[in-house]
Protein backbone atom coordinates (compact mmCIF):
# COMPACT_ATOMS: atom_id res chain seq x y z
CA UNK A 1 0.00 0.00 0.00
CA UNK A 2 1.44 3.36 -1.04
CA UNK A 3 0.65 6.36 1.12
CA UNK A 4 1.47 9.79 -0.18
CA UNK A 5 1.65 12.84 2.03
CA UNK A 6 1.32 16.22 0.42
CA UNK A 7 1.49 19.56 2.18
CA UNK A 8 -0.18 22.45 0.40
CA UNK A 9 -0.20 25.94 1.79
CA UNK A 10 -3.03 28.35 1.13
CA UNK A 11 -3.39 32.00 1.92
CA UNK A 12 -6.63 33.03 3.62
CA UNK A 13 -7.80 34.68 0.41
CA UNK A 14 -7.16 31.55 -1.67
CA UNK A 15 -8.86 29.40 0.93
CA UNK A 16 -11.94 31.63 1.02
CA UNK A 17 -12.06 31.85 -2.78
CA UNK A 18 -12.27 28.07 -3.05
CA UNK A 19 -14.85 27.52 -0.33
CA UNK A 20 -18.08 26.06 -1.73
CA UNK A 21 -20.32 28.89 -0.55
CA UNK A 22 -23.39 29.73 -2.60
CA UNK A 23 -23.60 33.35 -1.48
CA UNK A 24 -20.23 34.99 -1.27
CA UNK A 25 -21.63 37.83 0.86
CA UNK A 26 -22.49 35.45 3.70
CA UNK A 27 -18.86 35.06 4.72
CA UNK A 28 -16.59 38.02 5.33
CA UNK A 29 -13.50 37.31 7.46
CA UNK A 30 -13.26 40.93 8.55
CA UNK A 31 -16.74 41.07 10.08
CA UNK A 32 -16.64 37.96 12.19
CA UNK A 33 -18.04 38.62 15.62
CA UNK A 34 -16.08 36.76 18.24
CA UNK A 35 -18.16 34.36 20.26
CA UNK A 36 -17.37 33.63 23.82
CA UNK A 37 -16.74 29.96 24.29
CA UNK A 38 -17.33 28.82 27.81
CA UNK A 39 -16.35 25.46 29.13
CA UNK A 40 -17.44 24.11 32.43
CA UNK A 41 -15.46 21.48 34.19
CA UNK A 42 -17.37 19.30 36.55
CA UNK A 43 -14.98 19.22 39.46
CA UNK A 44 -17.06 16.76 41.47
CA UNK A 45 -16.37 14.06 38.85
CA UNK A 46 -12.63 14.03 39.39
CA UNK A 47 -10.83 11.10 37.80
CA UNK A 48 -8.19 11.40 40.50
CA UNK A 49 -10.77 10.43 43.12
CA UNK A 50 -11.29 7.07 41.39
CA UNK A 51 -7.72 6.02 42.19
CA UNK A 52 -6.84 3.98 45.27
CA UNK A 53 -4.78 5.50 48.09
CA UNK A 54 -1.48 4.02 46.85
CA UNK A 55 -2.03 5.40 43.34
CA UNK A 56 -2.94 8.82 44.76
CA UNK A 57 0.24 8.80 46.80
CA UNK A 58 2.26 7.87 43.69
CA UNK A 59 0.65 10.73 41.73
CA UNK A 60 1.46 13.20 44.52
CA UNK A 61 5.06 11.96 44.65
CA UNK A 62 5.31 12.33 40.86
CA UNK A 63 3.89 15.89 40.99
CA UNK A 64 6.29 16.85 43.80
CA UNK A 65 9.23 15.44 41.84
CA UNK A 66 8.06 17.18 38.65
CA UNK A 67 7.84 20.56 40.38
CA UNK A 68 11.20 20.06 42.11
CA UNK A 69 12.96 19.22 38.82
CA UNK A 70 11.05 21.96 37.05
CA UNK A 71 12.95 24.53 39.13
CA UNK A 72 16.21 23.34 37.53
CA UNK A 73 15.01 22.58 34.00
CA UNK A 74 11.92 23.56 32.07
CA UNK A 75 9.71 20.47 32.05
CA UNK A 76 6.35 22.23 32.12
CA UNK A 77 5.12 25.82 32.16
CA UNK A 78 2.78 25.00 35.03
CA UNK A 79 4.45 25.76 38.37
CA UNK A 80 1.74 25.30 41.03
CA UNK A 81 0.58 21.98 42.52
CA UNK A 82 -3.14 22.68 42.06
CA UNK A 83 -2.61 23.71 38.46
CA UNK A 84 -0.54 20.58 37.73
CA UNK A 85 -3.27 18.45 39.26
CA UNK A 86 -6.00 20.12 37.22
CA UNK A 87 -4.27 20.73 33.91
CA UNK A 88 -1.98 17.71 33.69
CA UNK A 89 -3.07 14.92 36.01
CA UNK A 90 -6.84 15.22 35.48
CA UNK A 91 -6.36 15.63 31.72
CA UNK A 92 -4.10 12.57 31.60
CA UNK A 93 -6.59 10.50 33.61
CA UNK A 94 -9.49 11.72 31.46
CA UNK A 95 -8.22 9.81 28.42
CA UNK A 96 -8.46 6.41 30.13
CA UNK A 97 -12.18 5.83 29.41
CA UNK A 98 -11.88 6.71 25.68
CA UNK A 99 -8.81 4.46 25.35
CA UNK A 100 -10.65 1.58 27.02
CA UNK A 101 -13.81 2.16 24.95
CA UNK A 102 -11.84 2.28 21.72
CA UNK A 103 -9.96 -0.88 22.63
CA UNK A 104 -13.14 -2.70 23.66
CA UNK A 105 -14.86 -1.80 20.40
CA UNK A 106 -12.02 -3.37 18.38
CA UNK A 107 -10.61 -6.14 20.60
CA UNK A 108 -11.48 -8.74 23.17
CA UNK A 109 -13.09 -7.36 26.37
CA UNK A 110 -11.09 -9.76 28.52
CA UNK A 111 -7.77 -8.13 27.59
CA UNK A 112 -8.70 -4.47 28.15
CA UNK A 113 -6.70 -4.43 31.39
CA UNK A 114 -3.50 -5.50 29.58
CA UNK A 115 -3.03 -2.77 26.99
CA UNK A 116 0.31 -1.83 25.50
CA UNK A 117 0.76 1.89 24.85
CA UNK A 118 3.57 4.10 23.61
CA UNK A 119 3.71 7.71 24.77
CA UNK A 120 5.63 9.33 21.91
CA UNK A 121 7.22 12.60 22.96
CA UNK A 122 6.68 11.91 26.64
CA UNK A 123 8.16 15.19 27.79
CA UNK A 124 7.64 15.29 31.54
CA UNK A 125 5.84 11.94 31.46
CA UNK A 126 2.39 13.18 30.60
CA UNK A 127 0.23 11.29 30.05
CA UNK A 128 2.40 8.14 30.04
CA UNK A 129 3.52 8.04 33.66
CA UNK A 130 0.08 8.97 34.92
CA UNK A 131 -1.48 6.20 32.82
CA UNK A 132 1.09 3.72 34.14
CA UNK A 133 0.18 4.66 37.71
CA UNK A 134 -3.58 4.61 37.15
CA UNK A 135 -3.60 1.39 35.11
CA UNK A 136 -0.85 -0.85 36.52
CA UNK A 137 -1.78 -3.70 34.16
CA UNK A 138 -1.00 -1.60 31.10
CA UNK A 139 2.44 -1.76 29.56
CA UNK A 140 3.35 1.89 28.94
CA UNK A 141 6.47 2.76 26.98
CA UNK A 142 7.81 6.29 27.24
CA UNK A 143 9.60 7.69 24.19
CA UNK A 144 11.46 11.00 24.49
CA UNK A 145 14.23 12.51 22.35
CA UNK A 146 15.54 15.23 24.68
CA UNK A 147 18.21 14.04 27.10
CA UNK A 148 17.19 16.32 29.99
CA UNK A 149 13.65 14.96 29.91
CA UNK A 150 14.97 11.39 29.66
CA UNK A 151 17.02 11.98 32.81
CA UNK A 152 13.89 13.14 34.63
CA UNK A 153 11.82 10.18 33.37
CA UNK A 154 14.54 7.71 34.35
CA UNK A 155 14.75 9.30 37.81
CA UNK A 156 11.00 8.92 38.35
CA UNK A 157 10.82 5.38 36.97
CA UNK A 158 13.83 4.23 39.00
CA UNK A 159 12.45 5.72 42.21
CA UNK A 160 12.06 2.99 44.83
CA UNK A 161 8.54 4.09 45.56
CA UNK A 162 7.19 3.28 42.11
CA UNK A 163 8.73 -0.23 41.79
CA UNK A 164 8.17 -0.53 38.05
CA UNK A 165 10.01 -3.00 35.88
CA UNK A 166 12.45 -1.17 33.61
Amino acid sequence: MFVSRCVVTFSLGTFIKHLPISKRTTFCPYRIRPKTITTTRILCSSYFETLDSHQKEQIHLYVDTLLEWNQRMNLTAVKEVNEVMERHIEDSLAIIPPIRNSYLSHCSPSSSNNLSLVDVGSGAGLPGLVLAIACPGWEVTLMESMNKRCLFLEHVVRSDYFKWPI
